[in-house]
């Protein structure tokens, strides 16, 4: 009789074993950032969490997921612009799991397909755009994709907050073709400015030879201003010309004063 106790004490006590590891396991704790996804028998039952949870053996299956922000890192992308000019384009994704039923049920692997779905997404959304619009307004391309990426996984559970293209990557060839095109710009900008200042630079010659044209002696006025200047500066020859309406003011002058004398004296 000593053997069959020894053996039937032996099977309560590992069956106690068994019965106490299946309650302990039945125990899950939840972070606060995490979530269960409890299954019954297959059937989705419900989300628990976060904190201390029953999950019960073998009826009950639980899949963890992470409310947090997740950083993914788009890898570089070829890229044919609407201009037909090819570059290399990468970029960096905010997301997060704001429904957890939907991100486990609706997809099989939430960060693998928001990842797939991210490169070709960047590279539809940048093959509409030319090169000038990729380099100049990538605030307003950010907009669309993060749009286009948080309209498409709104039915796994998933919020795109962010995208940021990071990099635009050229070749040698372009990038001198786009340093040629800014100096010409420049160029362009500095003929203009100098055609401008040459136009209003002549407004006031016209102006200013209206002016002396109103009055005769304004012009004398003007002659012996110059010639001062001139006489200021160490020079031993001075060329100066002598205007020939000023000579001709000059002798229209003499001959009225002469004809007034004449007339004086008679």
């Amino acid at each position: 009789m000593e053997p069959i106790l020894d053996s039937s004490q032996l099977f309560i006590t590992a069956l106690g074993f068994f019965l106490a590891a299946i309650v302990i396991s039945a125990f899950r704790i939840l972070r606060e950032y995490e979530r269960g996804v409890i299954f019954l028998l297959g059937r989705f039952y419900k989300v628990k969490g976060p904190g201390l949870i029953i999950v019960i053996p073998i009826i009950q299956q639980m899949v963890r997921v992470d409310l947090r922000t997740v950083v993914m890192d788009v890898p570089s992308q070829d890229v044919i612009s609407r201009d037909n000019v090819s570059v290399r384009v990468n970029a960096v994704l905010y997301f997060r799991v704001i429904d957890s039923q939907k991100a486990i049920i609706n997809v099989e692997d939430y960060l693998a397909a928001t990842s797939q779905l991210a490169q070709t997404t960047l590279r539809s959304v940048l093959g509409q755009h030319d090169l000038d619009e990729m380099l100049a307004s990538r605030e307003m391309l950010n907009a669309d994709i993060q749009g286009i990426l948080d309209a498409r996984t709104d039915g796994w559970g998933i919020k795109v907050s962010n995208v940021e293209i990071k990099h635009v990557d050229l070749n040698e060839s372009m990038i001198r073709a786009i340093a040629r095109q800014a100096e010409a710009e420049r160029a362009r900008r500095a003929k203009v400015i100098h055609a401008s200042g040459e136009m209003e630079a002549s407004d006031k010659l016209v102006e200013a030879a209206n002016k002396l044209a109103a009055e005769p002696n304004a012009i004398l006025l003007r002659y012996l201003q110059t010639l001062t200047e001139i006489a200021g500066e160490k020079n031993s020859t001075i060329l100066f010309p002598m205007p020939f309406d000023l000579l001709k003011g000059l002798f229209t002058g003499g001959k009225e004063g002469g004809g007034k004398d004449g007339a004086d004296k008679q």
